[in-house]
């Protein structure tokens, strides 16, 4: 996969991550959810990414 995709994942999870913190901070289950959900997702579309990797090489 290509540069932007890894970084455009890798700013998906890390977004996920300060939801996540913010939604532990406020007590906000659902932000905190949110959050979680969203890393899960970056986490699948690095993994598919490394797959594909591994096919071109």
């Amino acid at each position: 996969m290509g540069l932007d995709d890894k970084i455009k994942h890798g700013t998906e999870e890390a977004v996920g991550k300060v939801k996540e913190g913010v939604g532990k901070a406020t007590d906000n289950e659902r932000l905190e959810a949110e959050g979680h959900a969203d890393q899960a997702k970056a986490n699948v579309k690095q993994a598919g990414d490394d797959v594909k990797d591994a096919f071109k090489s």
